[in-house]
């Protein structure tokens, strides 16, 4: 993981590799979430590929065991999607999701820890398998000869706490079957919003990087309207082909999430920092300094009699592209072959 890939198709040449298209990753996570959704709505989503569900109280509504139950949303995923997912079960998040990992390994994708297995089943664990503790953490435990599961649970709260945190407590608690992190379906805003991708090649060609940029420009727009959000600092982010990082920021003077606008800032940022005597591997752009579009601040020599008009151009751009693709509408300043990711210039 993070290996340049030059370097891994010398080493394994006769791996398949596969260009990663982030955008189709994210449509098949809104699907398989929608999907688990449809049984429960308590439904935190932990990363692209991974949520925890709350099952209290569906066994009663569906006749069937938690294993039954989760049985029959997997089955559910694959039929529909064709992606088959693993599942643990398990009294806490922390022991459902050790659960998960040990479901990898069987047939039928699911593992489930029951309450009065816990002890057994973490007999044999070593402290640095689960989730939550960290190599610093780990380290520190095998310093005072603690490396398995068992051990770390028979430590006292006082020693916890004189040595490591509260949050060492609450794993023990977890580790034991007692709930201290309960599920939750409450969306957290993000802070950032950062859109970018490697080159297929080190080029130091002006209009394809523009036109790179721009279409992270259009993505991380439409995530910023899908959130309802407005952005008042931009990020133009080049990497050259030796991974020295240039970055150079842009305080709006009125928060927006329009594209057009972004751009040309992005493209005035990019002419400031370019150097065509150097090879680049990598553009992004970052979006920073969120705030929800419930208020905006307006600036007394701003154009503010084109908003109405720009406001309704966004949502008829996004309403095509939510009923027909996510491409099928996009600003003429970029066209894109999404299937193979290259960039034209028009």
């Amino acid at each position: 993981m993070g290996e340049p890939l030059f370097l891994a198709q010398k080493e394994q040449a006769d791996v398949i590799y596969i260009s990663s298209d982030i955008d189709f990753y994210e449509e098949m996570s809104k699907r398989v979430m929608q999907k688990i959704e449809n049984y429960t709505k308590i439904v935190e989503k932990y990363s692209i590929d991974e949520a925890f569900v709350d099952l209290t109280g569906l066994r009663g509504l569906y006749h069937k065991s938690y294993e039954k139950i989760a049985k029959m949303i997997r089955n559910d995923i694959y039929n529909e999607l064709k992606i088959p997912v693993s599942i643990g079960i398990s009294a806490t998040k922390t022991l459902a999701k050790f659960a998960c990992e040990k479901a990898k390994l069987k047939d039928s994708g699911i593992y489930f820890i029951k309450p009065k297995n816990i002890t057994k089943e973490l007999e044999n664990v070593n402290v640095d398998e689960i989730w939550g503790i960290g190599k610093n953490t780990c380290a520190l435990l095998n310093k005072f000869g603690v490396y398995k599961v068992s051990e770390f649970v028979s430590l006292t709260d006082s020693f916890l706490r004189k040595y490591f945190n509260k949050r060492s407590i609450e794993m023990k608690e977890e580790l034991k079957g007692n709930i201290i992190y309960k599920v939750t379906n409450v969306t957290k805003t993000p802070k950032s919003i950062q859109k970018t991708c490697s080159f297929p090649q080190f080029t130091n060609d002006v209009n394809y990087i523009k036109n790179c940029l721009n279409f992270h420009i259009h993505r991380a727009c439409r995530k910023l309207r899908e959130l309802n959000m407005l952005s008042e600092i931009v990020t133009i982010v080049l990497k050259k082909k030796d991974y020295t990082l240039i970055k150079k920021k842009y305080y709006l003077n009125n928060e927006t999430d329009w594209e057009f606008h972004i751009s040309n800032i992005i493209i005035k940022l990019f002419d400031e920092i370019y150097n065509p005597n150097v090879l680049y591997r990598s553009c992004g752009v970052i979006l920073s300094g969120l705030k929800l579009n419930t208020s905006r601040q307006l600036s007394f020599f701003s154009l503010n009699q084109n908003t109405d008009k720009i406001k309704k151009l966004e949502n008829c751009i996004d309403s095509l592209n939510i009923k027909h693709g996510k491409y099928t509408l996009r600003p003429g300043f970029i066209f894109t072959n999404i299937q193979n990711k290259k960039f034209l210039q028009i």
